[in-house]
């Protein structure tokens, strides 16, 4: 009876030791399951990071100006500065990126790598614990298999003895009677031995096996299993660090993009703005001057006198005011339309007098006379065509002749860079196809030289019409540059001189608003008027330089001289800025030839010398 309540005790102990190994099982499962909820806790906040940065690059995609034109791009600093914030904060959501990414191989691979190999080791560690269990079960009903079969061989015995006994104590009995119980209380005894024996041996071997496995086996698994959730816990403080570290690594970098942005903010210059806008609206034209008094009393208080020119005005010379400023409406002006009185009939007797603070009268020229003998100018002698007439057949805007002077020549002097850093790339790459063409003569097997003869002579072409643009812009930019000095001549001379009819037709039917392409002449002073540059005079002039045609012109307008290209002409006149210059034949011919066409020479004495090429 004691060694049944031994064995019970025993097998409760078992039972015990196996509900703390279900403990163990659900220990694990748990370390892993917070273990891959936290990985999905990484997951979502990649996406967040992730969608933070798309959400920023398409912020400032979204507000970045689109480089279609140089014309479009920001000048401002007010405008740099905000497009370097744009680009900064394009740099920062490049970090965001970066955070994501670290976080993504770093922290979230991580995880679920080590939580596939989790499942795994643990997975074979409650499988040999299982294993040992079962392994363990199976002695213990080998052992009581052969403890039941003992036992029941040991009452077996004993009724064979008792049998015995009664038979040999009865009388009755036969002697083979006796013989018989005696023989089966031997046989009954030895098979009691034998089941005996090997319980013994079954007893001792599930000892054997059950202290292995309570203090080797099991032990061992718990181990490997207390192992196990400790690198998991590892694991986990190791991620928790990578988590935090993915994030202080962009730090300084996103602290330049910070300091990039206020650097950005230092830089916003509001004088400079301001002087930008006054360099971009800048139109070059003069202001307008002042309107001249138009008396119309004089026909009511004349004064006649012999040494007085009667200052008044005929009565068809008026002129309404209306019609004036009406006809002056297409005229561009900085703020709006420029309104130019419009001149009465001219006369050459529109004179007037005035009178000083004394009474003293003395004469003066009125505007009138100036215009009369400048239209009188150009009906006696043709006035040569400008250059832009004769030279240009494009667009009418090619020469952003309807921009403001000052626009107009900033617009110029950009087209001639581009010009020339095209021309300088086309004379590159002849340099090095001559280069290739010389390595290919000297070793035909590379290359075949008249390969390269297609290509050459495209470039060669490339070349002439790009240095025919940058004559023709230069041409332009003469001309404007011309005009602007003499308006700069023309605002310190009299009123007399600052008063200069615009709007005159070209003999050829096109439309100029430029004064010195008409008229050219030295700024007029004390009422003398001088118009050298448009009459001929009658000795030849003497020769300042010689110049050598690039160009055939065929001069076929009046004024104009035809060369060919390679004649050496005399140069007797040089360029005033209107794009012309005035060139004579050894036959002594002469006429006006375009300054871009010819490369000028001027000899070293001659005062004042430029050269135009």
């Amino acid at each position: 009876m004691a060694w049944k309540i031994t064995t019970e005790k025993m097998m409760k102990t078992t039972m015990e030791l196996m509900d703390q190994f279900d403990s163990l099982d659900k220990h694990t499962q748990w370390g892993i399951d917070f273990l891959e909820r936290y990985a999905k806790f990484v997951k979502e906040r990649i996406e967040i990071e992730q969608n933070y940065a798309k959400q920023l690059r398409n912020l400032v995609k979204k507000y970045c100006p689109k480089r279609s034109s140089k014309d479009e791009e920001p000048r401002f600093t007010s405008c740099i500065a905000f497009f370097n914030i744009l680009n900064e904060l394009n740099d920062y959501a490049g970090q965001r990126e970066v955070v994501a990414e670290e976080m993504a191989h770093r922290v979230y691979g991580e995880l679920m790598r080590y939580a596939h190999d989790l499942k795994t080791e643990r997975k074979m560690h409650l499988q040999e614990g299982r294993k040992a269990q079962q392994y363990l079960d199976m002695c213990w009903k080998q052992m009581d298999n052969s403890k039941k079969k003992f036992e029941r061989e040991c009452r077996e015995a004993e009724k064979a003895q008792q049998s015995y006994e009664r038979l040999d104590n009865d009388t009755n009995a036969t002697k083979a009677d006796v013989e018989k119980a005696k023989q089966q209380l031997n046989l009954r005894t030895h098979m009691a031995d034998e089941n005996k024996n090997e319980y013994a041996a079954q007893l001792q071997n599930f000892n054997g096996e059950q202290h292995k496995h309570f203090y080797v086996v099991i032990p061992q698994i718990y181990k490997q299993l207390q192992e196990m959730d400790e690198r998991r816990t590892i694991k986990l403080s190791e991620c928790y660090r990578g988590f935090a570290d993915s994030e202080r690594k962009v730090i300084p970098i996103i602290s330049k993009c910070l300091e990039g942005m206020i650097l950005a903010a230092k830089s916003v210059d509001e004088r400079r703005d301001s002087q930008m806008v006054v360099d971009s609206f800048k139109s070059g034209f003069e202001p307008p001057g002042d309107f001249p008094f138009e008396d119309y009393s004089q026909h009511i208080y004349r004064t006649i006198s012999d040494g007085t020119i009667s200052a008044s005005k005929p009565e068809s010379g008026k002129v309404d005011a209306k019609t004036t400023v009406g006809k002056a409406k297409g005229k561009l002006w900085l703020f709006g339309k420029k309104p130019k009185p419009q001149s009465p009939p001219l006369t050459p007797t529109s004179l007037f007098t005035s009178s000083t603070p004394n009474g003293s009268q003395f004469l003066t020229f009125s505007i009138e006379p100036v215009h009369y003998c400048m239209n009188e100018i150009k009906t006696g002698k043709p006035r040569i065509p400008s250059f832009r007439s004769l030279k240009r057949g494009g667009p009418a805007l090619e020469d952003f002749s309807h921009l403001p002077p000052e626009q107009r020549r900033k617009k110029l002097q950009q087209r001639i860079d581009e010009l020339n850093r095209e021309l300088q790339k086309e004379s590159d790459q002849k340099d090095a196809l001559n280069k290739m063409k010389d390595v290919y003569e000297k070793n035909p097997q590379m290359g075949d030289p008249g390969s390269l003869q297609p290509k050459l002579a495209e470039t060669m072409n490339n070349i002439d019409r790009l240095r025919m643009e940058i004559h023709k812009n230069e041409a332009w930019l003469s001309e404007v540059e011309g005009k602007t000095g003499g308006r700069g001549d023309r605002r310190h001379s009299s009123d007399i001189n600052h008063l200069v009819t615009q709007g005159r037709e070209s003999p050829e039917g096109s439309y100029t608003d430029d004064a010195n392409q008409e008229v050219r002449g030295p700024p007029q002073q004390h009422g003398h008027h001088e118009f050298d540059d448009e009459f001929e005079d009658d000795d030849p002039l003497p020769a300042i330089g010689h110049c050598k045609a690039i160009y055939p012109f065929d001069g076929h307008n009046e004024g104009t001289l035809a060369m060919k290209e390679g004649e050496v002409l005399y140069i007797i006149e040089e360029d005033k800025g209107d794009g012309w210059t005035r060139a004579r034949r050894q036959n002594g011919e002469e006429g006006y030839v375009p300054t871009s066409y010819i490369d000028v020479t001027l000899e070293k004495n001659s005062k004042g010398a430029v050269t135009y090429i």
